[in-house]
């Protein structure tokens, strides 16, 4: 039995003063020192690891300015406090072992907007899509571009000065902020804007600490004018953090404070507002994707598009494209990105051309692809073709695959992986070829294999080295290629932070700036913070602290994770997995991942959330002296003695009486999961929270009493068939007052969904689908049975929606195949759910027996609710391996496809139906909307498919009492807000789950496809 886990980390005196006088003083937002909150802010898109001692979440400026106020106080002044926004940066900045001041989850708003002078003012933790997706109607956008920009906030861009795709013309993020609120240490409003000199050396001159600070900028930045210009390089990637070059202008007459803050990374002061220009959408978009025989081709060539006047370069090497080949993404890219006749794809240049001129957009197209065709002629640069996108969707798809590049290549197998911290690195464009060619150089020497990707046009390319942090002497390593990398850089006359932001990489300042203008920065830092209070360690330190900046060499996720045992570590493969890529904090709520993290909006209600704290019940499990490694062995067969079921009571009863075990933090975060598999296939590196969170409960409930409710779901498979026999008088009883409320306080379960009446049994009496066994089968000719179709059955829709089976069987008959509804054999998905696994490996089993023995008829066996028909594919394929067997259920839409394919599809009339997917089937089968709207286009009809996520039911998830609220939350979240605008009479799903929350919510009934097409045929 796994033993408990005490308190990991104990919170200091002064910790907990702070935040109990903050709450005091009135702030509104949340407080937390929860180790699992803590946890899920320990670590983000970089190989580092700090935890802090606490979290606090502020909902507007005035609770920065109580938090930063109260921060001064004596007694609290070696507290430190770092800012953090959407936590995507790849070096760290927002990490500490201090308070985390977090801006995402409450400061959203977008403030005001004035078209006419076209700005925009927002908070802090408004997120670069969100705000996009807002100045959209109004014809503009924020054009600062970043693969993060779904779940990065303004504040992290403004705070790390972030730049990517189209910086040539549009700039770094500094160059689009007019100005900012910011909260300094003793809570006092800063708020900055570009003034004339003279103003700004009158406020130098007041007697405050704002007056301070424009002292000591204006007059060093003034004084050291030229020996700035001389150190600060000429490129697109300017030198920020702090940014001494563009405090006054070219003609020194204006000066603006907002460029010392934007690339300050939280070191300066807490930044909760700003007002942004905004950038008129361009009217006309044209994208060339030009493929190579090699990355040096692509690299070599890149003159060529940069002198084409492109909006925008960008490079991905074989190794992103070989990954994005095996990811989702690749549906919906690979007719544009496809390879050329026998020729292998191993590079690709993603040039774009925008504007409102349609002819001057066509003449620069036109100039370029005749000299991409004379060079393809010639034969002699590489370029084996290239491909026009003239489609909005197509150049968005395009983009979706290159955004999600820095998370493909986690997917790399193997403990190595490719990792961050030379991966911005920027040099003058014109020595781009040659600097990559000594990068690639020095990373051969070291056997090292990496990914490449980036900005070609500005001269970044993203650089991720393949080692395991796991291996001390590839930490040693890592650190070695860092200095060397650093070096490299200074002689090709560029930076080491060409658009990431410094971080742990802030050792390498004085580097860079210089000795003079380092103390410079130290002077800056000195008067905004003088007790190095705010984000210690990055970019510099006060000179009234005698505190280092954090080594390259610090503390990383691999130095824990080091510590499990690599067997242990291989069964949670997907847990050790997460790079912390936090595409799981993707803000649209179209997007089926995550949806517990969109409602709750806590960061560990996600598939990154718990990864992490997966992570750490392992490391402390094996701190304990936990075997877990026999565990690993045979992790489908674990069993309890009577002695520890027994002893499982007291455990309980403990737990009851507040004894504290971080198993119950793991637990509350694994059972906010709704299972809906999303991160299986939406995140880069197939996280899959369902599959370990199987293993984890397994393990829980050794130590902890199930409730009730999992008892009744998980024999669920065992009493439907029962009760189907007589289902008026079960729904009855279920319908009873009492028994909802037994139900709702005892059970912990509500809405009792009502069985079918009459039931399949009794819809399909005496119906020749019922009419033939298994050995009758086996004894027809191979002809014959060319006829039949297997309808497999599942518990909640043979059961709970029996007219759908029934109309299947129908819909089978009239397209000319003879129906035959196997045996109810249960799926056992309820079971995995629920973290029973020794009893859902035996019902697999069993299943799989089954249909492997039904398979060796060559009859197609097809099943209705995709959750449980994908359940065979995957988590059979987990819990069996090769003892599951070959045979293979298809989906109502995959067996038509093949019946229909043949038919040429008739002429679209005017009706219209509105499919509205389901998440598990969305995110395992990308094409199965596209399938069912060719299905519809073959009777002449037209299926739009409704982008949503998860309709917040998922099997007996919106049935658990403790999850009602959020269930029907995340409905209204995108289902419930689609369906307000369509006619519901004309809206299909295909999951029992998602049309069983409709009805629940809506008291209206909408239709499974087939049953559309049934109406269409009749």
């Amino acid at each position: 039995m796994i033993p408990r886990i005490g308190r990991a980390h104990q919170i200091s005196q002064q910790i907990t003063t702070y935040l109990t006088t903050l709450k005091d003083r009135g702030f509104s937002g949340d407080l937390t020192t929860s180790y699992a909150e803590r946890l899920s802010m320990a670590t983000d898109n970089s190989i580092y690891q700090l935890t802090p001692q606490a979290v606090v979440y502020p909902r507007s400026t005035s609770d920065v300015q109580l938090l930063a106020k109260l921060a001064i106080d004596k007694q609290f002044q070696s507290l430190t406090f770092t800012p953090r926004g959407g936590g995507t940066g790849t070096n760290g900045q927002a990490l500490t072992e201090g308070i985390v001041v977090d801006m995402s989850r409450y400061m959203q708003k977008i403030l005001q907007i004035n078209v006419a002078q076209k700005w925009v003012r927002v908070e802090a933790g408004v997120i670069k899509d969100q705000l996009n997706q807002f100045l959209a109607p109004y014809g503009y956008f924020f054009s600062p571009e970043l693969s993060t920009s779904n779940r990065a906030t303004l504040g992290g861009m403004i705070n790390t000065d972030a730049s990517g795709q189209g910086s040539l013309v549009y700039g770094k993020t500094s160059d689009h902020v007019l100005s900012v609120k910011a909260i300094l240490l003793g809570g006092e409003v800063l708020e900055t804007y570009p003034m004339t000199v003279e103003l700004a050396e009158r406020f130098s001159q007041q007697q405050s600490t704002i007056g301070r600070i424009y002292s000591i900028v204006y007059h060093h930045c003034c004084q050291q004018r030229q020996l700035i210009l001389a150190k600060f390089l000429r490129l697109n990637r300017f030198l920020t953090g702090y940014d001494l070059r563009h405090v006054f202008d070219d003609t020194m007459t204006q000066f603006d404070l907002t460029r010392i803050l934007t690339g300050s990374e939280g070191t300066l002061a807490f930044i909760t507002e700003a007002k942004l220009n905004i950038t008129p959408l361009p009217k006309i978009r044209r994208l060339v994707n030009i493929k190579y025989d090699s990355f040096d081709s692509a690299l070599h060539n890149a003159p060529v598009m940069v002198a084409a006047k492109a909006l925008s370069v960008e490079t991905v090497d074989t190794k992103i494209l070989s990954l994005a080949r095996d990811d989702i993404i690749w549906h919906s890219v690979s007719k544009l990105i496809n390879d050329v006749d026998d020729k292998k794809l191993s590079a690709l240049n993603i040039v774009e051309f925008s504007g409102d001129s349609e002819e001057k957009i066509n003449q620069q197209l036109t100039r370029l692809c005749s000299q991409l065709d004379k060079l393809i002629q010639a034969g002699n640069s590489g370029i084996l073709d290239y491909h026009i996108c003239h489609q909005l969707a197509d150049i968005e798809n395009i983009y979706t695959m290159r955004k999600k590049a820095v998370g493909l290549l986690a997917n790399t197998k193997g403990l190595a992986k490719p990792i961050p911290f030379v991966e911005d690195t920027c040099v003058p464009p014109e020595h781009l070829a040659d600097y990559i060619a000594e990068f690639r150089a020095l990373l051969d020497r070291n056997n090292l294999a990496y990914g490449m990707f980036g900005h070609v046009d500005a001269g970044v390319l993203h650089v991720r080295p393949v080692m395991d942090m796991c291996d001390p002497q590839q930490e040693v390593l890592m650190k070695q290629i860092s200095d060397q990398i650093a070096q490299l850089t200074a002689k090709y006359g560029g930076l080491l932070w060409g658009e990431h932001g410094k971080g742990f990489r802030s050792a390498y300042g004085p580097q860079f700036f210089g000795e003079k203008l380092y103390q410079i920065l130290c002077q800056i830092k000195t008067a905004f913070d003088p007790f190095n209070q705010l984000n210690p360690g990055k970019i510099c330190s006060s000179i009234n602290v005698a505190l280092p900046v954090m080594p390259i060499d610090a503390v990383k996720r691999g130095t824990y994770d080091r510590t499990i045992p690599i067997k242990v570590r291989e069964t949670f493969e997907q847990v050790m997995a997460c790079n912390g890529n936090g595409l799981c904090f993707n803000f649209d709520v179209n997007s089926p991942m995550c949806p517990s993290m969109k409602i709750s909006q806590q960061r560990i209600h996600s598939p990154k959330g718990r990864a992490t704290l997966m992570r750490e019940w392992l490391r402390l499990q094996v701190k304990q002296g936990v075997n877990l490694a026999l565990f690993a062995e045979d992790i489908n067969s674990y069993k309890l003695s009577w002695p520890q079921k027994i002893t499982r009571l007291y455990h309980t009863l403990r737990a009851k009486s507040g004894q504290y075990d971080f198993y119950h933090e793991v637990k509350e975060a694994m059972a906010g999961c709704l299972a809906c598999k999303a991160c299986s296939t939406q995140c880069p590196v197939k996280i899959d929270v369902p599959s370990f969170r199987a293993k984890f409960l397994a393990l829980y409930y050794s130590r902890y009493l199930r409730p009730i409710s999992d008892y009744l779901v998980a024999n669920i498979e065992l009493t439907l068939p029962l009760m189907a026999k007589q289902p008026r008088w079960f729904n009855f009883i279920l319908r009873q007052g009492w028994i909802q409320t037994l139900g709702h306080k005892v059970i912990g379960l509500t809405d009792f969904p009502q069985l079918s009446t009459p039931s399949l049994q009794q819809q399909l009496a005496g119906h020749a689908a019922l009419s033939l066994s298994l050995p009758q089968l086996e004894s027809l000719p191979e002809e014959t049975r060319s006829q039949f179709v297997f309808v497999v059955q599942d518990p909640f829709t043979s059961y709970y929606d029996a007219r759908v089976v029934a109309d299947f069987i129908h819909l089978i008959e009239i397209l000319g195949y003879r129906p035959i509804l196997l045996p109810f054999s249960a799926n056992g998905k309820a079971l995995h759910i629920k973290g029973y696994l020794t009893r859902f490996a035996k019902t697999a089993q069993k299943t799989a027996d089954f249909l492997n023995r039904l398979a060796q008829l060559s009859i197609p066996m097809v099943g209705i609710d995709p959750a449980l028909v994908l359940c065979y594919r995957d988590e059979y394929s987990q819990i069996l391996g090769n003892k599951r067997g070959k045979f293979e259920v298809k989906l109502v839409n995959e067996w038509l496809m093949t019946v229909l394919a043949p038919k040429p599809a008739a002429k679209l009339t005017a009706e219209k139906w509105y499919l509205l997917g389901h998440c598990t089937e969305m995110s395992l089968l990308a094409d199965s909307a596209q399938q069912w709207i060719k299905i519809f286009a073959q009777f002449g009809r037209q299926l739009i498919n409704i982008n949503v996520g998860c309709c917040g039911m998922a099997g007996t998830y919106g049935h658990e009492v403790k999850h009602l609220a959020n269930s029907k939350g995340i409905y209204a979240l995108s289902w419930g807000n689609q369906l307000q605008k369509l006619p519901k009479t004309r809206c299909l799903a295909t999951g029992y789950s998602c049309r069983s929350q409709v009805k629940r919510i809506e008291n209206e009934t909408i239709k499974h496809p087939l049953q559309a097409l049934l109406e269409i045929f009749k």
